[in-house]
């Protein structure tokens, strides 16, 4: 918690805009299921991101897949 705030402050004394996504949020960008588990969400991470296995340790599949969903939540709409 600590280490996260700390992040967080840093970023926003730069001037960058701070985004927060739930687990759930993330898994049902991913998979399009809410109560996906782990092992779910790093293939998912590894399809996404074209590689040949999933990231490890598990903590880097975790910051990629809220990469990826960030990625998503703030692409523009296409009409």
């Amino acid at each position: 918690a600590h280490a996260r705030g700390v992040a967080m402050l840093t970023g926003h004394k730069a001037g960058l805009a701070i985004a927060e996504y739930t687990p759930l949020q993330i898994k049902q960008t991913l998979t399009g299921y809410g109560k996906a588990d782990k092992k779910q969400i790093q293939e998912m991470v590894r399809l996404n991101l074209g590689l040949s296995q999933a990231p490890k340790p598990d903590d880097c599949a975790d910051a990629l897949a809220a990469a990826i969903t960030h990625a998503a939540m703030t692409r523009p709409s296409v009409v």
